[in-house]
């Protein structure tokens, strides 16, 4: 008996071409998103006033953060940017301010020089292709957040937000065990805690 053919169609792959379109034409649509995110995220989303806010340097019509890191360092939070120390391994995180020089990451990213100090995120703003109501998350296909909050969970509660164009809602995805849910979905309509 022969094993069943394999599908050459990945239906993750197949969604996340169609969701860079979506996520490409609202970027263009709506170029004062993360002045309206930024202003939902710091109204809904609680943190301590000690938190370490991990926050992604915009890139391909990604949900702009610059506004969101200028709300955060006003009110008095450590803000930090994800960096690819190693391939299939967690994220670490740098300390980070705006004027702090910034290097070219593995992929393109702007990242903290070597010599930012490190820190342990108590929120991670995650990046996203697609994401559902119940905190499904379709990332990029590297696995670095997921890996990345699965270690970070085993040791305490870090708040998983992702930040996306509200037109980044699907209602299902194909997900696997592996995959980590977000805490919280910030958008430019609005914050929804997830679950």
């Amino acid at each position: 008996m022969l094993p069943p053919i394999a599908s050459p169609f990945d239906p993750k792959a197949i969604l996340r071409e169609r969701m860079k379109g979506e996520r490409r034409a609202a970027a263009k649509a709506r170029p004062d998103a993360g002045v309206h995110a930024a202003a939902h995220f710091m109204k809904s989303v609680p943190r301590n006033e000690n938190a370490v806010v991990s926050v992604y340097f915009p890139m391909r019509n990604e949900l702009d953060t610059e506004p969101l890191v200028a709300a955060l360092i006003e009110e008095g939070v450590t803000v930090a940017l994800p960096v690819v120390a190693k391939k299939k391994a967690p994220l670490l995180f740098r300390a980070y301010k705006p004027g702090d020089d910034l290097v070219p990451g593995s992929y393109g990213e702007l990242i903290p020089a070597e010599t930012a100090p490190e820190a342990t995120p108590d929120i991670l703003v995650v990046p996203l292709l697609a994401f559902t109501a119940e905190g499904g998350r379709l990332g990029y296909g590297g696995g670095y957040y997921d890996r990345t909050l699965e270690k970070l969970r085993k040791t305490g509660a870090p708040l998983a937000v992702g930040y996306a164009f509200g037109a980044q809602e699907v209602d299902a995805l194909p997900l696997s065990p592996l995959d980590q849910p977000l805490d919280w979905v910030v958008t430019e309509r609005g914050a929804t805690k997830c679950g």
